[in-house]
C-alpha cells in the first residue's frame, strides 16, 4: 500500500491550530513534513491544554499531538541569517511551504514570496492569516471569538431575547485548515502540471464568511430579499413535530424532522399508533404553528422518552425512519460500536505519554494509505532534516547552534 501524497515534501512554519491542522493532513497521508520551530519553546499549542494527565508540559499538550502527527520537527532562529539562509536551503528542494504568521513578519525576515519563489519557482507557498496580506483589517488582531462574531454566524446562534452565543469551541478553525489544505493541493496540482508554483493568500476571516453553516444560509437570505435572519426561540415553531435536544433516561438525544409526512413515524417510535390518524394532531390548524398542540406532542414524547436510554431512544427512531441522534459524551465516542467495527481509533505511542488512541483517518482512499503516527518532540529531527537535506556535517551543526541559529 502506498500514501497519497508520498514523496511531496513541506516546509510548515504554522503554529496554534488552523495551519498545523492543514499540514497535519498532508503528513498523515504520506507527505514528508518538517515543521520549523522556534528553538525557544516552538510552536505555542506545546503549551495549550489539555494536558496528558493534567501535568503541564511542552511535550503533553493533547492540542499539539494531534495537530502535529507524523511531522518531522526542525528548530531554526529565522532572527538569524544563517537560520534564514538554512530555511532558503530547504526550500530549493520543497513542494509546498505553508506560513501562518501576520502578513508583515515574512518580508520583514526577507522571506518574501518574491525572494522564496527565486530560491525556486516551482514552489506553492500558502500564507495564512487573520484578514488577509492587503485590505484595512490587515494588521489587526483576531481571536476565536472575534473570527466567528466578524465571519457572520454568531448572528445567528442563540436565543432571540439574548446576545448572540458563540459556539463549538475552535471548530472554525479546524473548518479552515481543511480548506487550506484543498486549496493548497488544487495549487499543487497546477504546479505539476505547468511546472510553476504560486502564492496563496488566505484570510481566515474570508474562510468563515464562506463557511457553509448558519452564515452562508444568512447571507443568501440577505442577498435575496434583504431580510436579516434572526435567532429562533422556543416559541418559533412551524409545527407540532418534536425537533431539538431531549432529555433520555441517561443523556439526551437530538430529534430532527420539519416533514409533516413523519408524524405516523413519530408515533411509531412513541408506541402511539393510535396517534397517527387523530384529527386532533393532524387537522392543519393544530398540526401548524399550534403552541398548545405542540406541548402536548412534547410531553408524550418526554414521557416515552425518560423510559428509554439515549442509546435505545436512537435505535428505535432509526428503526422507523426519524432522524434521531444520541448526544454523545467523549467516552461515548471513544466507546461506539460503529466506531469500532470500522477500526476508526488508532493507537499511537509517544515518549512522554506512552500509547494512546487518537483520531484516525477523517477519510479513506481504496488504493493509498493513511498512516498512524506520533507528534515530533521539539526539534527532534534538526540534525537528521539537516544531514539528509542538505548535507550539513557534525561540526557545522555545532557551529549552528553556537550560533544560536538551530
Amino acid at each position: 500500500m502506498t500514501f497519497a501524497l508520498e514523496g511531496v515534501k513541506v516546509l510548515d512554519l504554522t503554529h496554534h491550530i488552523a495551519g498545523p491542522y492543514c499540514t497535519k493532513l498532508f503528513a498523515d497521508y504520506g507527505a514528508d513534513v518538517v515543521k520549523v520551530e522556534r528553538p525557544d519553546g516552538g510552536d505555542p499549542a506545546r503549551r495549550m491544554g489539555p494536558f496528558f494527565h493534567d501535568d503541564p508540559h511542552s511535550e503533553k499538550s493533547g492540542l499539539f499531538l494531534h495537530l502535529n502527527t507524523n511531522k518531522r520537527s526542525v528548530t531554526l532562529n529565522l532572527k538569524t541569517t544563517a537560520g534564514r539562509g538554512l530555511l532558503l536551503d530547504l526550500v530549493r528542494d520543497a513542494d509546498i511551504l505553508v506560513e501562518n504568521f501576520s502578513p508583515r513578519v515574512m518580508p520583514s525576515l526577507g522571506l518574501d514570496y518574491a525572494t522564496i519563489e527565486a530560491v525556486n519557482p516551482r514552489l506553492v507557498m500558502a500564507s495564512i492569516s487573520n484578514y488577509g496580506a492587503t485590505g484595512p483589517y490587515r494588521d489587526y488582531r483576531m481571536s476565536e471569538m472575534t473570527l466567528y462574531a466578524m465571519g457572520g454566524t454568531m448572528h445567528a446562534t442563540g436565543l432571540p431575547e439574548r446576545e448572540p452565543l458563540k459556539l463549538a469551541l475552535t471548530v472554525e478553525q479546524f473548518y479552515a485548515g481543511k480548506v487550506i489544505a484543498a486549496a493548497v493541493m488544487g495549487a499543487l496540482f497546477g504546479a505539476s502540471r505547468t511546472g510553476a508554483g504560486q502564492h496563496l493568500d488566505l484570510a481566515l476571516f474570508e474562510i468563515m464568511v464562506g463557511n457553509q453553516d448558519r452564515g452562508a444560509q444568512a447571507n443568501t437570505i440577505y442577498k435575496y430579499n434583504g431580510n436579516v435572519p434572526y435567532r429562533r426561540g422556543a416559541d418559533s415553531v412551524r409545527n407540532i413535530l418534536p425537533v431539538g435536544v431531549y432529555p433520555a433516561s441517561d443523556g439526551y438525544v437530538q430529534l430532527f424532522a420539519l416533514q409533516p409526512r413523519v408524524w405516523d413515524r413519530v408515533c411509531r417510535m412513541i408506541d402511539r399508533p393510535d396517534l397517527i390518524d387523530d384529527p386532533h394532531f393532524t387537522e392543519p390548524k393544530q398540526f401548524f404553528g399550534n403552541m398548545e398542540v405542540k406541548a402536548e406532542v412534547d410531553a408524550l414524547v418526554l414521557e416515552w422518552l425518560l423510559q428509554h436510554t439515549k442509546r435505545d431512544v436512537m435505535e428505535k427512531a432509526q428503526s422507523v425512519g426519524y432522524f434521531c441522534g444520541a448526544l454523545n459524551s467523549m467516552e461515548d465516542v471513544f466507546n461506539d460500536p460503529h466506531l469500532a467495527a470500522r477500526g476508526y481509533f488508532a493507537t499511537v505511542d509517544h515518549p512522554y505519554t506512552g500509547p494512546l488512541r487518537y483520531p484516525g483517518a477523517p477519510f479513506r482512499m481504496e488504493h493509498a494509505d493513511w498512516r498512524a503516527g506520533r507528534a515530533p518532540l521539539l526539534g527532534e529531527h534538526t540534525y537528521e532534516v539537516l544531514t539528509e537535506r542538505l548535507g550539513l556535517s557534525g561540526p557545522d551543526l555545532a557551529r549552528l547552534r553556537a550560533q544560536g541559529a538551530i
